[in-house]
């Protein structure tokens, strides 16, 4: 009897770890797809599905704010649409409220999505939350400014320590480099070791395995 209990455990264990990333996965697209399916509203009534067609049409939101991202990059290419754009953010940056909302949000974004940006590049451990533990974080830079007068001479760098199993939350703090170890990992395996709680481990480094398959050799 004990037996069948114990299979039938690992059955259902089995069951879950099959269709569990699968559920996760749809519902995340499912809430992407049913967002962005939203910007059918910025439409004119009579030009939604609804009006012309009578029904709805799924997914159709998605290709609009494909097109509306695609065409915005397009415009911003050329010398007139660059103009506007400079006299769109004059307007933004000069609002009140709307100016520290919109800066705060640029530069961030900026610097996650600049080519020439450092963020998140490099997987670090680091003590954290205290001198006796170790965890995973992301190099998102190095302190400059009066942050780097007032740290010293020692180089300092920024990180941002994710949550468990939810990375977007997490941590910022500035550590001196010396204390930081750089893993030879990249970023995607480093916040699948994150998310999985340490289950998920990232493979040994090329030289590691190098040493190990000599020494089966």
């Amino acid at each position: 009897m004990k037996h069948i209990k114990m299979t039938l455990r690992g059955y259902l264990v089995t069951g879950i770890l099959i269709w569990l990333p699968i559920a996760i996965t749809l519902w995340v697209l499912n809430l992407i797809i049913g967002t962005l399916d939203q910007t059918i509203n910025l439409l004119p009534r009579s030009w939604r599905p609804e009006s012309l067609f009578g029904f709805d049409i799924p997914g159709l939101g998605v290709v609009l704010a494909f097109a509306v991202l695609v065409g915005t990059g397009f415009m911003a290419a050329n010398v007139l649409g660059q103009r506007l754009l400079d006299l769109w953010q004059l307007i933004l940056t000069r609002t009140p409220v709307v100016s520290t909302i919109y800066n705060s949000v640029k530069q961030v974004s900026d610097t996650l999505l600049s080519d020439s940006g450092q963020a998140f590049r490099k997987a670090l451990l680091v003590r954290f939350p205290h001198q006796g533990a170790w965890t995973v974080a992301f190099q998102t830079g190095a302190p400059s400014g009066q942050l780097k007068e007032e740290l010293g001479e020692e180089d300092h760098v920024s990180v941002y320590v994710p949550t468990t199993p939810n990375p977007t939350s997490g941590y910022f703090i500035i550590v001196p480099k010396s204390e930081t170890r750089e893993l030879d990992m990249s970023v995607d395996e480093a916040l699948k070791y994150v998310i999985s709680m340490g289950v998920v481990a990232p493979p040994a480094p090329a030289a590691a395995r190098s040493q190990q398959s000599d020494e089966r050799n």
